[in-house]
């Protein structure tokens, strides 16, 4: 019982650690210049500081420059701005996440294209679990999300340091209802690998299973895993 008890308790434990900080009442309470420009989405003000020469990434104590302001308050027109103006879409703030990342996360498909418009690499190894964006949105359930960035070249089989890949997390980190098994039904169909184990050797296939996530079942048999 004790043994069955902390292995659902690491099962669970990435997934209710905090992961993104996006900034507080209290940043953006204290954000001057092109922070608070992009925290209210002031395209006109962006223009004038950035032709003034104040740094487009130019960061708060968390590592986040303006455009990661933006992103994170979805803030569209003023993070097309900043990229317009030449603010790196691939800088990472203090917790490794990017824009792209940051979008996927958020469920935010509008700031995502921008991201991926404006120079924003879908490949990128991003987070403390040394994921990517396809990873994030699949353990969230975005499915929207995950079909972007399997259109941008995410790759579909990258395995973070938890052991586990975008597939196996829609599994593992999902609830078995519609968006995780449609998240789950975009990866098959892009040709994610059915088959790649987590690291107690147990299949995609072996873990929707034993979760009784019959429609995840299905679609994994159908696309011959194992």
């Amino acid at each position: 019982m004790r043994t069955g008890l902390i292995a659902l308790l690491l099962v669970c434990l990435p997934s209710a650690l905090p992961a993104q900080v996006p900034p507080s009442p209290a940043d953006l309470a204290a954000y001057r210049g092109l922070h608070a420009a992009a925290a209210r989405g002031d395209v006109a003000d962006i223009e004038q500081r950035v032709a003034a020469g104040e740094s487009k990434e130019a960061t708060d104590p968390h590592g986040r420059t303006p455009l990661h302001v933006a992103a994170f308050q979805k803030q569209h027109a003023a993070a097309q701005a900043l990229l317009r103006l030449g603010a790196d879409a691939n800088k990472q703030e203090n917790d490794r996440y990017d824009i792209i990342t940051i979008a996927s996360v958020a469920n935010d498909v509008p700031m995502l294209k921008l991201a991926i418009a404006g120079g924003g690499n879908a490949r990128a190894v991003t987070s403390r679990y040394d994921g990517t964006a396809l990873i994030a949105a699949a353990h969230l359930g975005h499915a929207e999300i995950v079909r972007v960035l399997i259109a941008a070249g995410a790759p579909l089989d990258h395995v973070n340091n938890l052991g586990w890949t975008a597939l196996m997390e829609s599994i593992v980190l999902g609830e078995g209802g519609r968006n995780h098994t449609d998240t789950l039904g975009a990866l098959v169909q892009a040709g994610a690998d059915v088959n790649i184990p987590d690291r107690a050797g147990v299949t995609p296939l072996g873990q929707a299973r034993t979760r009784g996530y019959a429609e995840m079942v299905r679609i994994l048999e159908k696309a011959g895993a194992k």
